[in-house]
């Protein structure tokens, strides 16, 4: 077996964490959908951490403490740029003019951590007179972080203690930060509970994400409200122009989805294609082809959507072709289940489905060397961009604090109109993700979201070559976010050749598209035995 410090998810505790005018293939409308909506610890991903070794918790709260100056300093790190938000003088900041947002909250709360943690910190005390509320929650973020660090050095009973405090402030009815703490600290103390043993629940964590992934494949008032939320949007857009760029003119067009859903991005580029060809008579597009990846409990939702996207394509006269590719194990799929003609024009589309796979690596490597087999001209990936996967506690305690703490601010400013749906979401979905990164360890922790850069190591593997996002792509990707409220707090960032979307300078999502060498040789064993 490989040194672990050569695998791309392995992460050693130390490490912490334009536009231009449409061409011819812009397609961007906003029509409506169409649709009526009616332990063994995985030694790869984790490294388990002991009680005993101070140096080692020492070592822990340094790096930890490094996290938090980065967020102090006013940027978050992404491809050795500095993305820079607003930045809050005290001559800027007064009661009455300036409400912070959840991350500048979050950020100050930091910074008085670390005044409380260092004599030498880097910063001056920056804090300029703040409302009573916003007062309160700094205090509220300075507590929930030192009981993070206090459960890291397994000081239980300090930590406790810090979250009855945070229980004095929080709810889940309050503004965005009290909202955001509520949770995070109900998961500390489920991390409390499971490491003093008074919490009998192996296989929760587990069954749980199961659960959740299921719900979000189904219609509901969450899954409807993610379809709309911007990133989402985004990625279906822009990620949808690279595909039109990259099959056009072809007559026979197969795509491949790892994660079909409700298939809305499939809408998009029916629409795309039906008006491509429209101009183009001299080559007619024979059929566009569907292929939807699943597993057996997805089946239903499945064949709903499938009908959907019939319905749709019937709509325009559209020849759409929809299949569904059934396995109960990833390890059973074979190239002639999926009915590729030479002919076609392949291309192999995955949303929010590789780090769903990272703990398990053999069936995420069969994938991949599964794909390039198929060569496509085109993969799109769409991924979380946090490094959600420190198998240092408190490093990604911090990360997912942040990167949650963005979300919860974009849903009170994008979502006023429909509390109860924000509500839901929060409840039903955050809640679910923050339970399983904060409380649980091992195969337990299921949510192991990574940077791009991690994913960019592992393609690498596979002979993946990154395609540069177009600035046709950019523009739907711009158009997009111009049509939603609180569009100047979207950040959109060109990063190498990928897409980064952003909230207030925060990191959400990544989008990149990638192409297979041809000249490369494949093995699929020596990726299998990692």
């Amino acid at each position: 077996m490989e040194n672990p410090t050569s695998w791309p998810f392995y992460e050693p505790e130390e490490k912490t964490s334009s536009m231009q005018e449409q061409n011819e293939h812009d397609f961007v409308t906003f029509d409506d959908w169409g649709f009526d909506v009616e332990d063994e610890t995985t030694t790869i991903l984790h490294i388990k951490e002991t009680t005993d070794d101070n140096k080692k918790a020492k070592k822990s709260l340094i790096s930890s403490l490094n996290i938090l100056k980065d967020y102090g300093n006013g940027f978050r790190k992404l491809k050795g740029q500095k993305i820079d938000v607003v930045q809050i003088s005290e001559n800027e900041c007064t009661p009455s003019v300036c409400k912070l947002s959840t991350e500048e909250i979050l950020r100050f709360g930091g910074q008085k951590f670390i005044q409380s943690t260092e004599f030498d910190h880097p910063f001056v005390n920056s804090l300029c007179s703040l409302s009573e509320e916003e007062s309160r929650t700094v205090m509220l973020v300075e507590h929930l972080l030192a009981s993070a660090e206090k459960i890291g050095e397994k000081l239980f009973d300090s930590a406790i203690n810090l979250l009855n405090e945070c229980d004095k402030l929080s709810s889940k009815t309050g503004n965005p930060v009290e909202r955001l703490v509520y949770y995070f600290s109900r998961a500390l103390r489920e991390r409390v509970d499971i490491e003093m043993g008074k919490n009998c629940t192996k296989g929760l964590g587990l069954h749980g994400m199961r659960d959740l992934q299921e719900s979000l494949r189904s219609i509901n008032a969450c899954t409807i409200a993610v379809q709309d939320m911007p990133m989402c949007q985004v990625v279906k857009f822009a990620g949808i122009q690279a595909i039109v760029e990259n099959v056009e003119n072809s007559k026979k067009i197969h795509i491949v989805d790892l994660e079909i859903k409700m298939g809305v991005q499939w809408t998009i580029l029916m629409q795309a294609l039906a008006n491509d060809h429209q101009h183009n008579s001299q080559n007619p597009l024979e059929y566009l082809k569907v292929t939807a990846l699943i597993d057996v409990q997805s089946r239903t939702n499945v064949e709903e959507t499938g009908k959907r996207l019939m319905s749709f394509a019937e709509s325009l006269h559209f020849p759409l072709c929809f299949k569904i590719v059934m396995v109960e194990d990833i390890l059973d799929l074979k190239k002639e289940d999926l009915d590729i003609d030479p002919d076609e024009s392949l291309a192999v589309y995955s949303q929010y489905l590789l780090s769903n796979m990272i703990t398990q690596q053999d069936r995420l490597d069969f994938l991949m060397g599964f794909i390039k087999e198929m060569t496509p001209r085109i993969m799109i990936v769409a991924e979380v961009e946090a490094n959600l996967n420190s198998p240092v506690f408190v490093n990604r305690f911090i990360e997912a604090l942040f990167y949650h703490g963005a979300l919860f601010d974009l849903f009170e400013d994008c979502m006023k109109s429909n509390e109860s749906t924000r509500k839901a979401m929060e409840e039903d979905v955050m809640w679910h993700g923050i339970r399983n990164i904060v409380a649980n360890e091992g195969e337990e922790r299921t949510m192991r979201h990574v940077t791009i850069e991690l994913w960019r190591e592992y393609f690498k593997r596979f002979g993946m070559e990154e395609m540069k996002m177009s600035n046709s792509s950019l523009y739907q990707a711009k158009t997009v976010v111009e049509k939603f409220t609180g569009k100047n707090s979207f950040t959109l960032e060109m990063n190498e050749k990928f897409v980064t979307i952003g909230w207030k300078g925060t990191p959400l999502n990544s989008l990149s598209a990638w192409k297979f060498h041809k000249t490369s040789t494949f093995h699929r064993a020596n990726y299998l035995t990692l």
